[in-house]
């Protein structure tokens, strides 16, 4: 699904990117769920944004289904992307959003089944600028799950969910990856990332240092618990710096 090789990028003097290397394949019938993690500076976002063309690489090669991406656009129409922050226009209701991007983006949609999950009916002619941080999530979950894609990348998708939003995310996420899909993850919250995540891919310092499944970070740490083995990763790597 995913390869890249050799990727540089550099932000004015700052590396972040440093030669960075990987591959992602799921298994087409039953899908694979991949968390993409690292402390703040490790590269995550910028790689994130390399994949979705709004970051253009200095060097290097990103492959989707066997076909380079860089500089492409079209590709983006089989890419779902549910950003950290949903800045969606203050004057705009809920209604006239979904409008809009369904508008943008020509393809199938599924909103009714998600606007009644998410319990979004007696939003939907309300101003998003009025909404709460919560309900606006749960705005940006219907936008990228109403569309059906090949891939898909959350980016931080639990922020300001209540517990019946977030477990009805992760019934989402699961029977999408029940459809072949391949889904990345970026979380700070790694009791997320543990009960959701099939593979583990761990930057830092703009590189790969580990990609493998739960069960095999933790052994490589001896920990019991996916917290304690990237808080040991990380108190391993500080130590050989100070």
């Amino acid at each position: 699904m995913i390869k890249i090789k050799n990727l540089h990028k550099k932000f004015g003097k700052v590396e972040v990117l440093k030669g960075l290397d990987l591959s992602i394949h799921s298994n087409t019938s039953s899908g694979g769920i991949v968390a993409v993690l690292g402390p703040n500076g490790s590269g995550k976002t910028t790689l994130i944004k390399s994949i979705l063309g709004m970051v253009i690489p200095d060097k290097g090669e990103i492959k989707l289904q066997d076909k380079n991406i860089l500089k492409k656009h079209q590709y983006r129409n089989n890419i779902n992307y549910l950003p950290q922050i949903a800045n969606f226009p203050s004057n705009l209701s809920v209604k006239e959003l979904i409008k809009m991007v369904k508008d943008l983006r020509p393809k199938p949609t599924t909103d009714n089944n998600l606007i009644d999950l998410f319990g979004l009916l007696p939003f939907l002619d309300k101003k998003l600028g009025n909404l709460s941080g919560g309900t606006k999530q749960k705005v940006n979950i219907l936008l990228t799950f109403m569309f059906d894609s090949e891939l898909i990348i959350l980016d931080e998708p639990t922020t300001g969910l209540d517990p019946i939003s977030l477990l009805n995310l992760k019934k989402i996420i699961l029977e999408e990856k029940q459809k072949g899909k391949t889904i990345l993850i970026t979380s700070h919250i790694m009791s997320f990332v543990e009960e959701m995540a099939d593979e583990i891919v761990f930057l830092l310092d703009g590189k790969i240092y580990f990609k493998g499944t739960l069960v095999e970070i933790k052994q490589s740490t001896n920990q019991k618990d996916l917290e304690h083995a990237i808080a040991a990763i990380l108190t391993t790597t500080n130590s050989k710096f100070n």
